[in-house]
């Protein structure tokens, strides 16, 4: 347990009782004395992103392939010495791979508020830049020019927001209907969900003692059950359903801001189409580029599509307007 204290990994109680421990024995106060200062030196060693793939199983290999009491190399070299003071290899892996920056937390992948809130902004931008583009191209009046994209964004966040509050929340009726047939026959059918279930787990692996075994684990709660047969059936978590007001807020606002950006050269008195287009310019590769940082790909890359796609939509109404415009006048 001295390991797990040196590296913070007791809860309440059991700190408490170690600690009380530490009073009376002086062996152990200083062996964490140790501790403690090998896993500050390892805070050096945190890498700036998170492990590669495989790195788990590479710090259980440089493991296994050292001689009892040597350091192994690199950011790893802590294994050896948390294993042999805590005497349990698996948790010293864990605790000392923890330490190293190894994790588990992710991005949300649900599109709970990210799609929603990216596409509504980048709608919003893209939308009003080409409108203004093509009424520039046509040669509108600058108070025409800032009606019509007044008028665009209020319509246009007003229908992303609506329209993706009932998109999701036809999603999660959908997928409520569902499980609630998946419960039906789990109420009905417990063996045969039970086979099912191990199935499952000989498809991943599982020899058929094992799998059954598993299963009738998982079985023994119903709501454990639904939810591993929602998932494996389904491809979702029913109790991690996006949120239909967050999804229908976050698309409201980020069109709002997306649209008003090239707006506000008109707004402040500024009638420039360059300055508008320039604006929406910098904010598409901006955007881009945070899209990029969220997601874990290349900054830049990132945004760079993200500015060319919308350089062809403003391009398109700008020539649209222009030849619309040519012929009226």
């Amino acid at each position: 347990m001295r390991a797990e204290l040196a590296l913070g990994a007791l809860t309440g109680r059991e700190r408490a009782e170690a600690l009380a421990h530490l009073e009376h024995c002086l062996a152990c106060r200083e062996k964490v004395r140790r501790l403690i200062t090998r896993g500050e030196k390892l805070l050096e060693l945190l890498p700036a992103a998170e492990p590669p793939p495989g790195f788990e199983r590479r710090v259980l290999e440089q493991l296994r392939l050292a001689p009892p009491g040597a350091e192994v190399p690199g950011g790893c070299w802590i294994i050896s010495h948390v294993s042999e003071e805590a005497g349990e290899q698996g948790r010293a892996v864990r605790l000392a791979a923890l330490a190293a920056g190894w994790s588990h937390r992710h991005r949300d992948v649900s599109g709970g508020w990210l799609r929603p809130t990216v596409f509504g902004a980048v709608d919003g931008l893209v939308t009003n830049a080409s409108l203004i583009a093509g009424l520039g191209g046509g040669g509108a009046a600058a108070h025409t020019v800032v009606l019509t994209g007044v008028a665009s964004l209020v319509a246009g966040a007003f229908s992303m927001g609506t329209g993706e509050y009932i998109s999701v929340t036809n999603q999660n009726e959908l997928v409520g209907a569902e499980v609630a047939v998946e419960r039906r026959m789990h109420a009905r059918f417990p063996a045969a969900e039970q086979a099912e279930l191990a199935e499952t787990f000989r498809g991943y692996g599982a020899d058929p003692d094992t799998a059954a075994a598993m299963a009738a684990a998982v079985s023994a709660d119903p709501d454990t059950a639904l939810r591993f047969h929602a998932r494996e059936e389904l491809g979702v978590d029913p109790s991690e359903l996006p949120s239909p007001l967050l999804a229908g807020a976050s698309s409201l606002a980020a069109f709002s801001s997306g649209a008003l950006i090239p707006l506000l050269p008109y707004l402040f008195g500024l009638h420039s189409l360059a300055t508008a287009l320039a604006i929406t310019a910098a904010a598409l590769l901006a955007g881009g580029m945070t899209v990029g940082r969220l997601t874990g790909r290349p900054v830049l890359r990132s945004g760079l599509r993200q500015l060319a796609l919308g350089a062809v939509a403003v391009a398109v109404t700008f020539a649209v307007g222009s030849l619309i415009g040519a012929q009226v006048h």
